[in-house]
């Protein structure tokens, strides 16, 4: 049987890393308990982050946003601040899972599990999201794109841990765009999944673009060459079809039980043919 602890502060949580290096660390539980019983993760004991309040909730501090790493889903669904400056995450959040799901999953534990499925990732990444990663005695901020390496592979390093995300709020966006293409309508993991943040004027023209691709690469996937081919453009079908051809070049999916490469490839270009409900 394993040992479960429940450190209530991060000087606890340390004490309890250095004790237990080999030990489990979860916040909801709802990817580390499944590979438990799966026999993916193999752990004598289990550190669980729930009852430290330091790692929760979301903070306004001006030009940014800090949430903490063990903030559920719903909390972030129901916060007035995310709400109001990012509603790409938002929309991201509101088809993550399950209502139990969302209940009892962080956005910490959605980062660190790297997954290129990962609802909120896409997001997080035209957001130029930030991470806060933290041990003992020492902190450090570094970009989501940095910190994430592979298919659940993140930088964490022994005795570390994801404390955070930051985001800095931005004006300049007034398309917030989410969509993720499944096997059924609800509780589906990503085929394919488009963020787009885009600011368009009142005559249609993109201003700025920033798009990423999630489950079709290794990881979430932005493409310069994408954006480049929006801006400055006015949205039309002929534009989009454009960079919806340089999607199809830009990504890099693989076949797996959930669907093949080459329709994840025409699925990623496709979904920008949607940025057509924004044109003026």
């Amino acid at each position: 049987m394993r040992e479960v602890f429940l450190p209530r502060t991060l000087d606890e949580l340390w004490d309890l890393l250095h004790r237990r290096p080999e030990a489990a660390i979860y916040a909801g539980g709802t990817d580390v308990l499944v590979k438990l019983r799966a026999g993916l993760i193999v752990a004598s004991s289990l550190i669980c982050l729930e009852r430290i309040e330091d790692l929760k909730g979301v903070r306004d501090h001006g030009d940014e946003v800090y949430i903490g790493a063990a903030t559920t889903h719903r909390a972030l669904l129901a916060d007035s601040v995310i709400q109001k400056h990012f509603p790409i995450l938002i929309q991201a959040l509101g088809v993550l899972g399950s209502p139990p799901v969302r209940n009892m999953g962080t956005i910490g534990g959605n980062v660190v599990t790297a997954s290129p499925a990962g609802d909120t990732l896409p997001p997080l990444y035209v957001l130029d999201a930030e991470v806060e990663v933290r041990w003992g005695d020492g902190a450090q901020r570094l970009p989501l794109s940095r910190f994430i390496l592979g298919p659940g592979k993140t930088s964490l390093g022994p005795g570390q841990l994801l404390t955070g995300v930051w985001l800095r709020k931005s004006a300049d966006y007034n398309v917030h765009h989410f969509e993720k293409v499944g096997q059924r309508k609800a509780l589906a993991i990503a085929v394919v999944s488009l963020a787009a943040l885009l600011q368009v004027s009142d005559s249609g023209r993109i201003d700025q673009a920033r798009l990423a691709w999630g489950s079709v690469g290794p990881t979430v996937i932005r493409s310069v060459e994408v954006e480049s081919a929006l801006e400055g453009r006015v949205i039309s079908r002929d534009v989009l079809d454009h960079a919806a051809a340089l999607a199809q070049t830009a990504v890099s999916p693989i076949d797996d039980i959930r669907a093949g490469g080459a329709y994840r490839r025409t699925v990623a270009g496709n979904l920008l043919l949607r940025l057509m409900n924004y044109a003026g």
